[in-house]
Formats: C-alpha cells, sequence, structure tokens
C-alpha cells in the first residue's frame, strides 16, 4: 500500500525549521499534501512525531567479504527499525569496490535484500591505497553517489590533487577523512591526562586539524566538491568555517556518537567505545554540538561500522575500531533534543534534509512531490537498549545497557510501511 493518510502527527519539517500538529496524505509513494490541525479517518499517530525518514551517510554494510558482521539484509532491517530509509553505503568492505562490476553487484543485492533505499559510494582510489585513481566516470554511471576512501587517508597529495581534478570534471563528490596519518596511526585514543592514566597510546586532536587544513588546500586548488566524513575537534572548527566563508564547495559530518559520547567513557577499557577518530573532550563534544546547531557541520550520521566479537574482545589498543549504529541513531539523538541542546526540526536538517541535498537526493524533506520516505517515533519513551535486542548482525554497541529514551513506531520507504514496532512486538 502507498497511499495513506496519517494524522494526528507532530510534523517535524527541516526544510522549514517547524514541528506542528497536523496530518500527511501519500499517494502513489509520494507526499500529496500536509496540513494542520485534525484530519478525519486515516492512520491516527496519536500525537507521535513524523519526520523524513533518516538519510544515513557512511554505513558499512558488510558486503562483499565481510557477511559474518553484516549484511545487506541485516543492515537493511536495522536501518528500518531506526527509521533510516536511506543507507549512504561505504566502499571499504572486505573486497573494496573500486571496479563497476563490484558496485553493480551491490546494487543488485541490495535491490534484492534491503527494505530501505541503498546508494553506494565508490573508492576514490583503487583497494583503496592511495596510488591510483579508480575509474570514476564508469563508477558514476554504475551508480556511485560519492567517492571517498573511508579512513584510509590519500597521502600523497599529488595523487588526491589528481583525484579531485577530474572528480571536478565531472561533478563528483569526494569525501575526505581528515587525519594527519603520520600522527593518528596506532592512536587509540585523544591525547591528554586521562590517556596518559590509562596508559594508551594516543593522538592530538590536532592531526585532525592537520587533515582538514592540507585537503581543504587542495580543494581550493581543484575547486573539488568536497565532504570531510567526520569533524569532531574544536581545533578544526576555524578552517572549515573560513573554507565555507570563502565560497568552497564544502560540507561536514559527524557521527552520532562524537556528539553523544566522550573521552572519559572509555575509562573502563570497553573496546564499543573504541572508534576512528577515538571520542574527543567534553568541551569538543559541546563545540561540535554547537556546530551542528549553527550549520557548520552539516551533517549527522551513524558511522555504522560493524565488528564481530572476536575483534572486540582484545586488549583496547588491539582491538577493531567501530560501532554499530544504524538503530541506536535516532534514539541517541533523542538525547540532544532531551537535553535542549538541538531542536527536532535541526536534528532532522541534519541527519536527513541535509545529506540528502549534498548527494542530490529527493528525500529527507516533507513537501508536496518528495518520495513518502518516513519515520514515526516516539521521542519521550524511556527503555534499556540491550545490544542482542538489535537487529545488526554484530552488536558492538556503546549504547549497550544504557537508558535510552525515544523509539521508531514505524517506518515508510515511497509510501510502503517496511518496519513496525507494534506488529514486530506482537509477532
Amino acid at each position: 500500500m502507498t497511499n495513506a493518510l496519517l494524522r494526528n502527527a507532530r510534523l517535524i519539517d527541516p526544510e522549514a525549521g517547524t514541528e506542528t500538529l497536523g496530518w500527511l496524505r501519500i499517494e502513489g509513494g509520494r507526499i500529496a499534501e500536509t496540513g494542520e490541525g485534525p484530519r478525519a479517518g486515516g492512520i491516527d499517530c496519536n500525537g507521535a512525531c513524523l519526520a523524513p525518514g533518516i538519510v544515513d551517510l557512511g554505513v558499512n554494510a558488510g558486503e562483499p567479504g565481510e557477511r559474518h558482521k553484516e549484511s545487506l539484509r541485516t543492515a537493511g532491517r536495522a536501518a528500518a527499525a531506526g527509521g533510516v530509509t536511506t543507507m549512504v553505503t561505504r566502499p571499504d568492505t572486505a573486497t573494496p569496490i573500486d571496479t563497476p562490476e563490484v558496485l553493480e553487484f551491490v546494487i543488485r543485492r541490495a535491490r534484492d535484500a534491503s527494505p530501505v533505499k541503498v546508494r553506494p559510494m565508490a573508492a576514490l582510489t583503487r583497494a583503496r591505497a592511495g596510488r591510483e585513481m579508480t575509474e570514476i566516470g564508469f563508477l558514476m554511471d554504475a551508480g556511485a553517489v560519492a567517492f571517498t576512501d573511508g579512513d584510509a587517508v590519500t597521502t600523497d597529495a599529488r595523487v588526491l590533487s589528481r583525484c579531485m581534478t577530474y572528480a571536478r570534471s565531472l561533478g563528483a563528490l569526494i569525501l575526505g577523512h581528515p587525519q594527519e596519518p603520520g600522527l593518528s596511526s596506532g592512536a587509540a585514543v585523544t591525547s591528554g591526562k586521562f590517556a596518559s592514566l590509562r596508559g594508551l597510546p594516543a593522538v592530538s586532536p590536532m592531526a585532525e586539524r592537520m587533515g582538514l587544513e592540507r585537503d581543504l588546500a587542495l580543494v581550493e586548488m581543484t575547486g573539488a566538491r568536497y565532504h570531510a566524513d567526520q569533524v569532531t575537534s574544536a581545533a578544526a572548527l576555524p578552517a572549515l568555517a573560513r573554507a565555507k566563508a570563502a565560497g568552497l564547495d564544502v560540507t561536514a559530518g559527524i557521527s552520532i556518537h562524537h556528539l553523544t559520547l566522550n573521552a572519559l567513557d572509555v575509562g573502563d577499557y570497553r573496546t564499543f567505545f573504541k572508534l576512528t577518530p577515538p571520542l574527543r573532550d567534553e568541551e569538543d563534544r559541546l563545540a561540535m554540538v554547537e556546530a551542528v546547531r549553527e550549520g557548520l557541520i552539516d551533517v549527522i550520521c551513524s558511522m555504522h561500522s560493524p565488528q564481530d566479537e572476536e575483534s572486540k574482545r582484545l586488549p583496547f589498543e588491539a582491538a577493531a575500531s567501530g560501532a554499530v549504529g544504524l538503530e541506536t541513531l535516532l534514539p541517541a539523538a533523542m538525547r540532544l533534543y532531551h537535553a535542549e541542546a538541538l531542536s527536532l526540526p535541526e536534528l532532522f536538517r541534519a541527519m536527513a534534509l541535509n545529506p540528502a541535498r549534498r548527494l542530490g537526493l529527493e528525500s529527507g524533506r516533507l513537501a508536496p512531490g518528495a518520495p513518502a520516505d518516513l519515520v514515526l517515533f516516539d521521542p519521550d519513551v524511556p527503555y534499556i537498549l540491550d545490544r542482542f535486542g538489535l537487529h545488526s548482525k554484530s552488536k558492538n554497541t556503546p549504547f549497550d545497557g544504557q537508558r535510552m529514551q525515544g523509539r521508531v513506531l514505524r517506518t515508510w520507504v515511497d509510501g510502503a510501511v517496511v518496519y513496525d514496532r507494534a506488529a514486530e512486538t506482537n509477532a
């Protein structure tokens, strides 16, 4: 069913920046019209929030090569349960997505297996090795929405400048991982007294600033479209602000983990808190929240990185980095809402509208004519998160056992229900 009337809902409109009680009508899988006030008939949302589905920019879906950690099917189910209607997948899989043939395999698999939309990114350099540019034009023709080597930083500035120049000629978007690789190599936490007391290898936040400034200089030189996948430290913000003020085609993102957790959370050596880049000090976290509010940081994502138990059951220094986040992105974001740090329209501007705009997608809006990719959620319901209740195949979440507030009730993709919590609970 792709026709429906949803009434008595708090409409969260990130484009208008408003939150109003009203209704929304779906016709032919698209939003036909919206309005304020009461409306007879249809589905009663009982005052829950209705917002554009999340566009999660930077998901590792495990395929090809790491289906023991995640698959497009399990990632898609987790996304639907988390209110994510579009997964923008990363190419840093065991078999890098660096040829049109591999990319076409992922697109076919996603079409058959995932209940939500999948928009894949492709590698910027072959094997993500930073030595030779991939066939960007052919990969775009095959369906790549952007190009990135993930957290594998291209150290050769000449190679990266050539990639940017070629991408600029095609209008392709490049995602960079701002880090100075020499300083950040082998680091597990952010430097400071706490890291020294714990005896863990650390990296200064200045490594992020140095990496970002190098990338922005190359953007200025080449005119490329550029998105910094994660800006997590206050030291990097001035460079980002200068680039935007100069009119460079630059945006930046941050993971929900870096907005809601800090460096002290690694105190018990719990490897679920080991991320790349590492969690920052509380002062940095607060600066990042303010940067999102001001629009300096454009995108909030899950940076979903599944790791199996064997990869995490190691000493902190040796354990794999990353955390799953598709299903916890929205409830974790509600921490910022309940702390009155960010409003619901501001959150969905960063989680839905901005990533969709950056990638040229139609979704992320409640406007008539937009795809009916929607999430209905209750921002207030409390619960204790149990990682074994997650739909992801891997369970490496730092929020395991923590008090959360906010649950997804229903998710639509092109007007069709792909997740219904009530039906799942009663099954």
